[in-house]
């Protein structure tokens, strides 16, 4: 596939950087949009990646690396990076989500990444915020990420320039053709009232869902990232506020709902944490069984 190839470029000019080579390569970290079977590191009926389905993404790099391959969830590597080294570090419980083109949650647990019994755990975009809402790529409908993703804030504003609501907003689809987040957030930003009717939207449905995984779980922390957070703070105020008035009031007494620090990198250094973590955790056991430990 066109994006491995890009991938496995990348990586080899990385390499070629560090004046390295292929056997140098002690393990790869991949982080993938969709639930992953952990068993076999395969991508399982993604939503929004349907074509990679079953794909044998560890297979792409045997041919020329003999490292090991771990593959996993991209909202789990992200949490994890952000856990190791952003804002989460130290933090037992933590809940971090990822706003994008979809909208998914990785979870830390008593300091450890729970991934569920199957590797799905923490997909909270698929809840349905409404049984009427419309047809996500899940086959569900009302899906919180078919409703408050970055796809659906863009056609909420593409709808609304071409209602005459927004005036910035319909100049800049005339002149573009189309709308794009970074569009919406700017507007936002500037104070553009139809931007942030919709961003607020988005904001409020994300934490009234929220509010029900922190009265189930009752994490120390929220850690917000991905695209869409980024178009400033109409978002993170509306998150915060439903979170907080929905609630348990024991849940919310000491817990800060906060910007990802590492942003970009999160799931760079989350893919790194994992591959060496996976790899030391795998010496360790082969020492162990080696000694009789």
């Amino acid at each position: 596939m066109a994006v491995l190839d890009r991938v496995k470029t990348l990586l080899s000019e990385l390499i070629d950087e560090q004046a390295a080579s292929p056997r140098d390569v002690v393990a790869i970290g991949v982080g993938v949009p969709g639930p992953v079977e952990q068993a076999s590191g395969l991508l399982t009926v993604p939503p929004i990646m349907p074509a990679w389905d079953r794909f044998p993404i560890r297979g792409a790099f045997a041919g020329e690396y003999a490292a090991p391959v771990f593959v996993d969830n991209d909202v789990n590597v992200m949490a994890t990076g952000e856990h190791w080294g952003g804002v989460a570090k130290g933090v037992d419980d933590v809940i971090f989500v990822k706003i994008g083109t979809g909208i998914g949650s990785g979870l830390i647990v008593g300091g450890r990444l729970h991934r569920g019994a199957q590797g799905c755990a923490g997909d909270f975009g698929h809840i349905c915020v409404d049984p009427e809402g419309p047809l996500c790529s899940c086959g569900n409908t009302g899906c919180l990420e078919e409703m408050a993703a970055a796809p659906a804030i863009v056609m909420q504003a593409e709808r609304c320039a071409r209602e005459g609501e927004s005036p910035p907003l319909l100049a800049l689809l005339q002149e573009k053709g189309e709308l794009t987040m970074k569009d919406v957030g700017e507007a936002a930003r500037r104070g553009d009232s139809c931007a942030l009717t919709i961003v607020r939207r988005s904001g409020r449905l994300i934490g009234q869902t929220l509010a029900s995984v922190v009265n189930v779980l009752n994490p120390s922390m929220i850690v917000i990232g991905g695209g869409v957070s980024r178009v400033g703070n109409a978002l993170l105020a509306e998150v915060r506020s439903a979170i907080y008035q929905r609630s348990l009031p024991l849940a919310t007494r000491n817990l800060p709902i906060v910007m990802s620090e590492l942003d970009d990198v999160a799931g760079v250094v989350g893919a790194s944490v994992m591959a060496a973590s996976e790899v030391l955790s795998y010496a360790e056991e082969r020492e162990a069984a080696r000694t009789g430990a």
